[in-house]
C-alpha cells in the first residue's frame, strides 16, 4: 500500500483543527480555532472559500449537502453545502460542544458536550431530541453504530459508554481512559469510530481495541512498536478493512485488521500531534489535521489486498523494482524507519517487514475475499461462533503468538523539491501570477471566459502594458528591461515551446519561437542582460541570445530548481543528491558572461534552514545573488575579494519575526542593498497571494542574527557587518566595469567608521583595550588617529602606543600602494598624524611629578563624535592644567639619550617633562629632524592647500587645522586629472629650487644655527607647514619610562 506525503499547508490559525471529505471527494472541508470553516478543492487550493460560524470552530460533520458545526457559543449550527449558507441551530448546550457526527443516513446528528450531554438530533425536525445523560465530565467523542440502533461516547471521566439511542439508556461501560477534568487536559481525544461492519475501534493510550457488537466483547487490540505516545484519533477505511489512526507524537499508522499487520506509516513532517482524520470515499486518500492548525494529505493509498503467493527469500527481496522506482519519485513515503529492531510478524520464518511496515511477498498471508485461508476462517469460526448478520466481516486473530523479525529504522530519503518559477504562484490555479519582480508583472487567468497573459511594467516608459491571448497554455514566463519570455510544457502532439517577445528590439520583428526537441520540456527559465536561459527535463541548461541565437548549450549536474539571471549573472539551483529526513540537498552554481566568462561558484550546497526548502532565487537589484528558504530566512552572498577565502551565504533576515500567526507568511518580489529594503507581500494563512484585489507590496527592514542585539555593543556590531554586507557590491560593480555612486560608496565608509570609533569608545568605557586595538585594526588611517587622541584625552597611554604602532603600519601600507595613486591620501595622512602627536605629547608633559596620573580619577569622555570633530578641548588636561594660556612646547620625537641627569631625576616619574631635558641632549634629533623633512618634496596637494588655505578659512572660519584639512582634501579630489597633474608637476619643479636654496642656507648659516638656543628651534619648527616624516613623528610614542 504505497503513499505520497503530501507536504503540509496552514489551513487555520495555532488550536484544534478537524477535517472531512464531501460525500463525492471533490473537496476537503476543515475548520480551525479561527471560526472558520474552509472548503479546499484540493490541497494546493491557496483560494478557499471560507464559512465564519463563531469565535472557535470545535468539530464539524459533512453529509448529504449538510454540514453541522459546533462553535465556542454552545451551539449546534447547520449550514447548506457547498453555498454556505445558514440553515439554522439544531440544538444548544450549557457549554462548548465539544464533537458532533451524523449518522448512516445523514437524519441524525450526535453532539458531545463539555456540560457532560449527549444529544441526538433529528435533522428534519430539530425539535425531536434525545438527551443521553450519565457522563461525569466533559465527552471527548461520540460515534453512530452503523444500524442507528446504539451510540458509543468518551469522555474525561474515563468512560466509554454505548448507549442504546431509543431507551435512552447505557448498555455498557469501559472504564479505559485516563480521567481529567476538561477536554483542553485529556491526555487523548479518543476519537472512537465505528466499522463499517460490526466492530467499535476505541483508541486506548499507545494500542486500538476492537469490540464487537452485541456481545460488547473485545476481540483483538491492534498495536505497533513504533507507537510511543497515545493515539489520539481513529478512522475506518471505507471498505472496513482498513484502520487508520493518529497519535499525539505525529505518527500515522495503518492496519490491516483482518491480519493485524502494520501495511503503513508515516511520520507527520514536523512531529505535531495529529488531531483528525479523513479518508477520501474512494479509499486512496487520506486528509488529516494538526494542532498548530495545518492540513496535510496521504495520497496514492490503494484497498487492495491481493499478493503474489511467492515468499520472500532474503531481506533485500523487499526492496524490488517498484520500490526503486517509487524511491527515485518526487512523491515519497516519508515514513518513520531506522535501526534493525524485532517486530512482530507472521508465521513464515522468512517474512520481513519492509521499511513502510508493508507487507511484501507474503504468501497466502493477505488474500482477496475469493480466496480465504480455510485455516484462519476455520479458526475464527471456532473462537467467536456464527453470526449470520455479520458474516464477511470477521476480524481474524491471530493463532499464535508471532515471532520477532527485524525492521529498518534508518534516515529516510526526502521526496526532492519540485522545479519552480521564483516570483510565481502554483499553476494550478485559474487566476496566478507567473512573475513578479522588480521590472513588471506577469498573470495568467484561464478560466471560462478567458485564457490569457497580461504584462504590466512598473516604470510605463519601458514599455506600455499588453495583453497576450495564452493558445498555447504557457506556465512559465520572465520579464525584464528588454524582453518577456514564456514557456509551455509539451503534449502528446505539441512539443515544448519558447516564446520570446523581444520588445527593445530596434527591427519590426520583435517576437520569435523556438522548439525543444521531443520530449524535454522547460522546467525553469530565466532573462539576462542580452541573453536567456532555459533548464530543461533532460538536465540540460540552454542558452539563447536576446534575439534567438543558440548560443550554448551545458549539462546540469542534477534535475533543476530554478534559475535566475541579472547581466551577466546566471544563478542555477539543483539537486545535488538525495536529501534525508526532511532536508534538501542542494547545489548552486553562479556564472558569469561576457568578455571575461568565469564561473564563481561552483556545485557548492545551498544552505537552508533543517527541514525547509527553497521558496524564491534572484539577485538584489545591484546584482548579489539572494535566496530566501520556507522558514523565512533570506540569505545573501558576501563575495570573496580574496584568492583563497571562498564566497559565503551570510542570513540577513528572518521574515517569519514580523508575522502576527504562524500561517501568516511574506511573499518575496525584490531585494534591494541601497537602500536597505526586503520588498515583499503579506500573506495572512497563505503562502501566496491573490490576484485580486491588487496585493500591496510591504518593506521589511534587514538585520543581521548577531548574538545579543539587545545590547548597545550587539547592536552597533549589527549594523557595522550589515553595512560592510550590503555595501560590498561597490567593489563587485567596479571590477565588472559599472559605474558606481561614489558619494554613496564614501557615506558608507564614512558610516563604518563612525560605527568602529563608538564601538572603541565603547571598549574604552568597559576598559576593554585590547578589544579597541581590534577595532582599530578595521579602522582606515584617519580613524586611527581620532582613536588615538580619544585615548590619550582619556590617560590610556599603553592603548595609545599600541594604536600609534597600527597608525605607522598603516600609513606605510599606504606608501607601499604607490605615490601616484595614492600620493593625495598619504599627504593628509602626514598632516594628520603629525597633529595627532602634539596633542598626545601636549598629555604626556606633567610637571608635577609627584602626583599620580589622572587617569584613574578622570571619568571617561562620552560625547564621542564630539571629540572626533574638535582638535582640542578647552579645559587643558594633566598638567598643563596650571598654565591655561600658555601652548605646551613641542619637543624633538627622536628617542633621548640616556643622561645621569635624566636618570637621577626620573627614577620615580613614569613620563619625564619635556622642560628637565638639556638642550645639548635635544638638539641632534631637531637636526636629524631637519635634514628629514628638507630631503622630502612637497605634493601637489600641499602646495595647492599653501595657495588655496585662505580661501577656506575664509569660507569656514570655525574650522580647525585638521577639518581645514579635510575640506582640502576634498575641494582638491574634486579637481579634473589634468588639473591635479599639473599640480603635482608644479610641487616638483617648486621643491628642486627649495631644496637648492635651502641647502646654501645650511652651508652659509649652519654655525649660526648651531648656536641659537632650543626656544629658537622650537620656534622654527612650529612656523613650518609641512608636516614631519611619519616614522620619525611616531617614534614620539616609543619614549622610556624609567
Amino acid at each position: 500500500m504505497p503513499c505520497e506525503r503530501k507536504p503540509m499547508r496552514y489551513g487555520h490559525s495555532e488550536g484544534h483543527t478537524e477535517v472531512c471529505f464531501d460525500d463525492t471527494g471533490e473537496f476537503i472541508v476543515t475548520c480551525g480555532s479561527d471560526g472558520d470553516v474552509r472548503i479546499w478543492k484540493g490541497l494546493d487550493d491557496d483560494d478557499p472559500k471560507f464559512i465564519t460560524v463563531g469565535e472557535k470552530a470545535y468539530s464539524l460533520a459533512l453529509k448529504n449537502g449538510k454540514l453541522v458545526t459546533a462553535s465556542s457559543n454552545n451551539t449546534v449550527q447547520i449550514h447548506t453545502f457547498p453555498d454556505g449558507d445558514p440553515d439554522g441551530i439544531l440544538t444548544r448546550f450549557t457549554a462548548s460542544a465539544t464533537h458532533v457526527t451524523f449518522n448512516s443516513s445523514s437524519s441524525r446528528v450526535a453532539a458531545g458536550s463539555s456540560d457532560f450531554m449527549v444529544k441526538v438530533v433529528e435533522v428534519s425536525d430539530s425539535s425531536q431530541q434525545k438527551t443521553l445523560r450519565g457522563h461525569e465530565a466533559p465527552v471527548l467523542s461520540v460515534t453512530f453504530d452503523p444500524k442507528d440502533d446504539f451510540l458509543a461516547s468518551a469522555s474525561c471521566d474515563g468512560s466509554v459508554v454505548v448507549w442504546n439511542i431509543e431507551e435512552q439508556t447505557q448498555v455498557i461501560s469501559w472504564p479505559l481512559l485516563q480521567k481529567t477534568n476538561d477536554v483542553s487536559n485529556a491526555k487523548s481525544l479518543c476519537r472512537l469510530s465505528w466499522q463499517p461492519g460490526l466492530y467499535l475501534a476505541v483508541p486506548v493510550d499507545t494500542k486500538v481495541h476492537l469490540y464487537k457488537r452485541g456481545s460488547w466483547e473485545q476481540v483483538s487490540t491492534l498495536s505497533d512498536d513504533l507507537l510511543t505516545q497515545p493515539i489520539n484519533v481513529v478512522a475506518w477505511s471505507p471498505c472496513g478493512q482498513f484502520l487508520a489512526a493518529g497519535s499525539v507524537g505525529g505518527l500515522l499508522t495503518m492496519w490491516d485488521v483482518n491480519s493485524k499487520l502494520c501495511v503503513e506509516r508515516c511520520k507527520h513532517e514536523k512531529g505535531f500531534t495529529v488531531c483528525c482524520l479523513a479518508w477520501h470515499p474512494s479509499g486512496s486518500q487520506i486528509a488529516y489535521t494538526d494542532t498548530e492548525g495545518c492540513l496535510g494529505l496521504l495520497d496514492g493509498l490503494s484497498t487492495s489486498t491481493s499478493v503474489p503467493n511467492t515468499p520472500a527469500k532474503d531481506y533485500d527481496d523487499l526492496f524490488d523494482n517498484d520500490d526503486d522506482d517509487r524511491l527515485m519519485d518526487e512523491g515519497l513515503s516519508d515514513t518513520n524507519s531506522p535501526v534493525k529492531k524485532p517486530a512482530a510478524g507472521d508465521d513464515d520464518d522468512d517474512d520481513f517487514m519492509p521499511v513502510t511496515g508493508r507487507v511484501r511477498n507474503r504468501g497466502a498471508i493477505l488474500d482477496d475475499e475469493n480466496s480465504l485461508d480455510t485455516g484462519s476462517l476455520k479458526l475464527g469460526q471456532e473462537k467467536f461462533g456464527d453470526d449470520d448478520d455479520d458474516a464477511g466481516s470477521a476480524v481474524v486473530p491471530a493463532a499464535a503468538p508471532l515471532p520477532f523479525r527485524p525492521i529498518y529504522e534508518g534516515p529516510l530519503p526526502t521526496p526532492p523539491q519540485k522545479a519552480f518559477q521564483p516570483g510565481s504562484t502554483p499553476a494550478h490555479l485559474m487566476h496566478r501570477f507567473m512573475m513578479w519582480n522588480s521590472v513588471g508583472i506577469v498573470r495568467s487567468y484561464n478560466d471560462e471566459q478567458d485564457n490569457a497573459i497580461d504584462v504590466e511594467f512598473h516604470d510605463t516608459a519601458v514599455h506600455h502594458a499588453m495583453h497576450l491571448t495564452n493558445s498555447l497554455g504557457h506556465t512559465m514566463a520572465d520579464i525584464s528591461q528588454e524582453a518577456v519570455l514564456l514557456a509551455c510544457p509539451s503534449t502528446d502532439e505539441l512539443a515544448s515551446k519558447l516564446q520570446c517577445l523581444h520588445f527593445s528590439s530596434w527591427d519590426t520583428n520583435k517576437e520569435w519561437m523556438v522548439d525543444l526537441p521531443r520530449g524535454e520540456d522547460a522546467k525553469a527559465l530565466c532573462l539576462g542582460q542580452g541573453w536567456m536561459a532555459v533548464a530543461t527535463s533532460t538536465l540540460m541548461l540552454r542558452l539563447f541570445s536576446i534575439g534567438g541565437l543558440q548560443r550554448e548549450i551545458v549539462s546540469l549536474p542534477g534535475p533543476v530548481v530554478c534559475l535566475a539571471g541579472h547581466g551577466q549573472q546566471l544563478l542555477i539551483v539543483y539537486h545535488r543528491a538525495t536529501g534525508f529526513d526532511g532536508e534538501q540537498s542542494l547545489g548552486v552554481q553562479l556564472l558569469q558572461f561576457g568578455r571575461r566568462k568565469k564561473q564563481i561558484i561552483n556545485g557548492e550546497p545551498l544552505p537552508l534552514s533543517q527541514k525547509s526548502y527553497l521558496s524564491w532565487l534572484g539577485f538584489t537589484a545591484e546584482g548579489t545573488p539572494c535566496y530566501v528558504d520556507s522558514d523565512g530566512v533570506v540569505r545573501m552572498l558576501k563575495r570573496s575579494l580574496g584568492k583563497n577565502l571562498g564566497n559565503r551565504w551570510t542570513p540577513v533576515c528572518n521574515t517569519r519575526e514580523t508575522c502576527k500567526s504562524k500561517s501568516d507568511h511574506y511573499w518575496v518580489v525584490g531585494v534591494h542593498e541601497n537602500p536597505q529594503q526586503l520588498r515583499c507581500i503579506p500573506c495572512k494563512g497563505s503562502r501566496y497571494p491573490p490576484t485580486l484585489p491588487r496585493p500591496a507590496v510591504a518593506i521589511l527592514p534587514f538585520k543581521l542574527p548577531l548574538c545579543q542585539t539587545a545590547t548597545e555593543k550587539g547592536q552597533m556590531e549589527e549594523q557595522f557587518w550589515r553595512s560592510v554586507l550590503f555595501y560590498n557590491h561597490y567593489s563587485f560593480l567596479s571590477s565588472s566595469g559599472y559605474e558606481i555612486d561614489e558619494d554613496g560608496q564614501r557615506q558608507s565608509q564614512k558610516e563604518q567608521q563612525e560605527l568602529l570609533m563608538k564601538m572603541f569608545a565603547l571598549s574604552c568605557k568597559l576598559e576593554r583595550e585590547f578589544r579597541c586595538v581590534e577595532l582599530a585594526e578595521l579602522m582606515t588611517q584617519n580613524v586611527v588617529t581620532l582613536a588615538i587622541r580619544y585615548a590619550s584625552r582619556s590617560r590610556r597611554l599603553a592603548l595609545a602606543q599600541r594604536l600609534s604602532e597600527i597608525a605607522l603600519e598603516k600609513a606605510n601600507e599606504l606608501q607601499e600602494e604607490g605615490p601616484e595613486e595614492q600620493e593625495d591620501e598619504y599627504s593628509i595622512v602626514r598632516l594628520l598624524i603629525g597633529r595627532m602627536v602634539k596633542i598626545l605629547m601636549a598629555c604626556v608633559q606633567v610637571p608635577d611629578l609627584g602626583k599620580p596620573p589622572a587617569s584613574s580619577g578622570q571619568p571617561r569622555v562620552t560625547n564621542i563624535l564630539d571629540n572626533m570633530m574638535s582638535s582640542r578641548k578647552s579645559t587643558p588636561l594633566g598638567g598643563s592644567a596650571g598654565r591655561p594660556n600658555k601652548s605646551p612646547v613641542l619637543k624633538p620625537l627622536a628617542p633621548r639619550p640616556k643622561s645621569k641627569a635624566v636618570s637621577k631625576k626620573t627614577q620615580e616619574s613614569t613620563e619625564p617633562a619635556a622642560e628637565q631635558q638639556k638642550p645639548p641632549d635635544i638638539r641632534p634629533p631637531a637636526s636629524t629632524a631637519d635634514n628629514t623633512e628638507n630631503k622630502r618634496p612637497k605634493t601637489g596637494f600641499q602646495l595647492w592647500l599653501e595657495e588655496n588655505r585662505k580661501s577656506i578659512v575664509a569660507d569656514h572660519p570655525d574650522l580647525e587645522e585638521t577639518d581645514i584639512i579635510k575640506e582640502a582634501m576634498g575641494r582638491f579630489r574634486t579637481l579634473s586629472a589634468e588639473e591635479r597633474l599639473t599640480w603635482t608637476e608644479r610641487a616638483k619643479g617648486h621643491t628642486g629650487d627649495a631644496a637648492e636654496l635651502k641647502k646654501r642656507k645650511r652651508v652659509e648659516g649652519g654655525d649660526v644655527e648651531n648656536e641659537n638656543g632650543q626656544a629658537e628651534a622650537d620656534e622654527n619648527n612650529a612656523k613650518k607647514k609641512k608636516s614631519l616624516d611619519p616614522s620619525s613623528k611616531l617614534s614620539a610614542f616609543a619614549f622610556n619610562r624609567t
